[in-house]
């Protein structure tokens, strides 16, 4: 498994971070989970285009999650080459409508030739494929907000929270786990309702027994607080604080 951190930012456009993706690699198998503003640029930089994708799961539609959703099948259905591979999307519960509604606004532009899109809504899931399986689990941030654990074959594993605040579900998907990456949104002292600060998830990781922790989705004021003596509170295994580019092996 290799995950690449492709942006470690918000909403707040930040020239130090971009929205939130993250791209793992199983084997030959490249999985995006999210595609906020720039993902697909940020993609290229590292060798990936719109062909190389296999599953795009999202953990919800705030726009700084999808909003690279629309240029990912403009480019897929108009680019230079064309996908004729299935696009298969997967999204919590009302994905469905949610991408209803923007084919809606878009029309023709958005309704692929030479591929099919293939949308599974996933709740409580196992999904199983040839060399890995992705368990999905709400979370606690939009009704449709959903985190991930991928399990390879080969018995590796990690976790993706997306947007959430404390949440025994994610606990559960982290359990044990060799990487598990995280939101940390904002330091202690200015808590928001649905996001973890750095304890909270710092919490999550000790409950969890998790091997190695990242925290992403920083808000800029997160570069000038020590986030990391933060999660230290609670959490004494293996820290990073993710960047953009940021590559993880397990």
């Amino acid at each position: 498994m290799e995950i690449t951190i492709l942006g470690s930012g918000t909403c707040v456009p930040y020239l130090k971070r971009g929205s939130a993706g993250i791209i793992l690699r199983i084997g030959e198998n490249i999985l995006l989970f999210d595609s906020g503003t720039g993902t697909l640029e940020r993609m290229l930089k590292r060798g990936i285009t719109y062909l190389d994708l296999d599953v795009v799961l999202y953990t919800h539609t705030h726009p700084d999650h999808v909003a690279d959703l629309v240029p990912l099948i403009f480019a897929s259905k108009y680019g230079e080459t064309p996908r004729r591979r299935d696009l298969p999307l997967i999204g919590g519960r009302g994905f469905k409508t949610y991408f209803q509604a923007i084919q809606g606004a878009y029309g023709r532009w958005l309704q692929p030739d030479l591929f099919q899109i293939h949308i599974r809504e996933v709740y409580d899931d196992i999904l199983d494929y040839d060399l890995f399986r992705v368990i999905a689990r709400p979370m606690t941030h939009l009704p449709d907000s959903v985190g991930y654990r991928v399990e390879s074959s080969d018995g590796k594993s990690a976790a993706f929270s997306g947007d959430t605040d404390y949440c025994p579900n994610l606990i559960e998907l982290a359990k044990d786990v060799d990487v598990l990456v995280i939101e940390s949104a904002l330091p202690d002292e200015m808590k928001a309702e649905g996001h973890l600060t750095p304890s909270l998830a710092g919490r999550i990781g000790r409950e969890a027994n998790c091997k190695k922790m990242v925290l992403t989705h920083l808000y800029p004021v997160c570069d000038t607080v020590d986030i990391a003596q933060q999660c230290r509170k609670e959490y004494r295994g293996e820290l990073l604080i993710a960047e953009d580019f940021m590559e993880i092996s397990i």
